[in-house]
Formats: C-alpha cells, sequence, structure tokens
C-alpha cells in the first residue's frame, strides 16, 4: 500500500515521531525533509542534503546534514547548529542514522559519489562528538535492539551487517561482528530496524523488500513492495505495528522508471510487527 505518493530521488530516514504521532522522511539528493500526518503532506527544503533524524522535543528534531548536527524546529522553522560534522569534507555527505535507547544519536557519512572507504559513523551523546568507525563506503542499517546491549551497522557494499556490543553509557566496546552475511545472496543491506521481540527488518537495496531476521541472525520472512530501491524501514501508527518503508529512483534510467512508477514512493504494510517507540535524543 502507498502510503505516501510524493517520488523521491532517494527516500530515507524514516521516523516515526511518538510525540506528535507524525511521519517523517528525507529526499536526500532533493535537500528535503517531508511528513505525513492527519492534516496532510508538508515539506520543507534546506540549503544542504540531510539525510536522517532523531526526535529532540514534541516540536525539536536533531537533523544530519553536510556540514553539521543541527536542530530544527518544526514550527518556527529555526535552525540552530548543535556540533559540526565533517564541515571541513564538502566531498562527503551524510547517510543512514537514528538514536539510540541511551539518547544518543549515530550518524553515517559518505563520499557523494560513494567512493570507497570515504564515510564513516559517528555518535553524538550529551554534547560529544565521536567518531566509531572509519574507512566505510556506504554506512547503512544503523538500529538497536529493546535495552541497547547492541548495536547494528552495515557498509552496504560489503553485504555483511555488522553487531557490536555497548557500554553502560552505549560506546561500543570491542570489536564488531558479523550478524548477517548476505554475499552469497546477493543481497545489499541497507536501512534497518528492530523490533520489540530484537527482530531486525532490514531494507534490501535493489530487491525491492524488508526482510526479517531473528536475534539469532535466522532469516524469518520478507515482505515485498512495488518498488527495488528499498531504502529505510520504520514502525509508526498508534500501536507501531505499521511497517513503513521508504524507496529510491536513484540509479534507475528511463525503463526501470516506467517499469516501476511507484518507485520513490513511500509504503506501508499493516500488522507486520510491533515496533519499538523511536528513542529520544537527549541533549
Amino acid at each position: 500500500m502507498i502510503f505516501d505518493d510524493r517520488r523521491c530521488e532517494l527516500g530515507e530516514g524514516a521516523l516515526w515521531h511518538p510525540a506528535r504521532k507524525q511521519m517523517f522522511w528525507f529526499d536526500i539528493l532533493n535537500q528535503k525533509l517531508l511528513s505525513q500526518d492527519l492534516d496532510g503532506p508538508r515539506e520543507w527544503r534546506f540549503p544542504e542534503l540531510v539525510s536522517a533524524a532523531g526526535w529532540v522535543t514534541e516540536d525539536v528534531l536533531l537533523i544530519a546534514g553536510e556540514r553539521d548536527l543541527f536542530l530544527f524546529d518544526l514550527d518556527s522553522e529555526e535552525i540552530e547548529t548543535l556540533c559540526l560534522l565533517e564541515q571541513d569534507n564538502p566531498k562527503n555527505r551524510p547517510n543512514d542514522g537514528r538514536a539510540d535507547p541511551f539518547g544518543g544519536f549515530w550518524i553515517g557519512t559518505m563520499g557523494k559519489k560513494a567512493e570507497a572507504g570515504a564515510g564513516a559513523i559517528y555518535r553524538y551523546y550529551r554534547g560529544e562528538l565521536r567518531q566509531l568507525f572509519a574507512g566505510l563506503t556506504i554506512p547503512n542499517s544503523i538500529s538497536f535492539p529493546a535495552g541497547g546491549a547492541f548495536a547494528h551497522f552495515s557498509d552496504t557494499v560489503t553485504g555483511h551487517v555488522m553487531r557490536v556490543a555497548l557500554d553502560a553509557d552505549g560506546w561500543p566496546k570491542g570489536m564488531p561482528e558479523t550478524f548477517l552475511d548476505l554475499t552469497s545472496l546477493g543481497l545489499n543491506p541497507d536501512g534497518a530496524v528492530i523490533d520489540a521481540e530484537g527482530v531486525l527488518w532490514l531494507a534490501q537495496w535493489g530487491a525491492g523488500r524488508v526482510a526479517a531476521y531473528a536475534p539469532d541472525g535466522s532469516f524469518l520472512r520478507a515482505v515485498e513492495f512495488d518498488a527495488p530501491h528499498t531504502s529505510c524501514p520504520a514502525f509508526a501508527g498508534p500501536n507501531l505495528s505499521a511497517l513503513v518503508v521508504t524507496t529510491a529512483q536513484e540509479g534507475m534510467d528511463a525503463t526501470a522508471r516506467a517499469a516501476y512508477p511507484n518507485a520513490g514512493k513511500v509504503f506501508v504494510a499493516e500488522g507486520i510487527a510491533k515496533g519499538q517507540a523511536e528513542h529520544q535524543v537527549i541533549l
């Protein structure tokens, strides 16, 4: 089912705001934050590429941009820089990001042309921005189980989803280990979210689906969508039982776009699983 029929060139950053009961997502390449609520569709245009957000208050989002993490007031549209982010590297942009159970915010960066090894993953936590992992090409799949015992992330080009243990403040401890190896299946891990039961729901770029994996890494099921480039899932709705997923048209030629006229739209599948509420970012 189509949740929103506006076509994104590169849909990303799906976020259900639990206080506002409102869905947000981004069209990275068109520099937009989009939303859908009971009053209908809304969108905001920014002077830079934006990709992911976490909620700070009912009215304020933390948004990842090209040069900084900034606070954005949805009502007044005022912007305030929270901290700088690779401001000296104009060849990079932000990509996947999500708030963790400790009130921190993880964000990946990558080359604007997906240059090999140009990206990294950072964490903002209570005033500190720290680089966690470097040398990544397309950082994705940032997601956390309830309780925050560990974090997942991926570098899409490797076909691996990683898992790393977290300490009492949510910082990684030890080395990341492979949670999923999708290389033999030719699957490309993109955005991910973990539901209330610890199941990882992983968008798979090029496969037109969001696949579910148990906490032990075993495949459970897949939900298919009428767009090949599924990019970022989120659980939404009053019961957090609706699986919403962004998609993209990026990389599709005219023939492919004609074959998939719904590519770039946002989809929803009802009654899929019980999600977690998105965690609040603590400044």
